[in-house]
């Protein structure tokens, strides 16, 4: 869909974006839909999803690694910091961590996690990181409208 961790509707939400919304559920002590993988909703309220890899073939993580991809990312990332207002970047995993290095804008606020993955959850911290409600608070005390998490 070229939203990261987001899925068509119809195709089975991803464990990873499964442990989003739970994270999501516990934050707002709502309940979010979990039938579908949809992001748009996030997308259009200007929240960039984005992987490192835009691609991969299908069952084959990491297919994709040296399609030149890693210098496209750099360059997003370096065009944002870059960019003369308050962001929040959100850095799951030790593989998107790795690029907090070109992160270096005192306006931004950088929120670090271990990966959504079920795999990662055994050594990490994402449940109960409140990233989306840090995000929130940063946005507010800065006059920016705030996302809503739940569609």
């Amino acid at each position: 869909m070229g939203l990261a961790f987001a899925t068509p509707e119809g195709v089975k939400v991803p464990p990873s974006l499964l442990n989003i919304y739970k994270e999501i559920e516990n934050e707002f002590h709502v309940e979010v839909d979990k039938s579908s993988g949809d992001l748009t909703y996030l997308a259009k309220q200007g929240v960039l999803l984005l992987n490192a890899y835009l691609s991969v073939r299908q069952k084959a993580p990491l297919s994709h690694k040296d399609a030149g991809y890693e210098e496209f990312f750099h360059d997003v990332l370096t065009y944002l910091d870059e960019l003369d207002r308050p962001l929040v970047f959100m850095l799951w995993g030790n593989f998107a961590r790795k690029y907090k290095i070109y992160l270096k804008n005192p306006k931004h606020l950088i929120l670090e996690a271990s990966h959504p993955s079920p795999l990662a959850m055994a050594h990490g911290n994402f449940f109960g990181c409140n990233h989306f409600l840090l995000a929130n608070k940063f946005l507010n005390e800065h006059q920016i409208q705030p996302i809503n998490w739940v569609k």
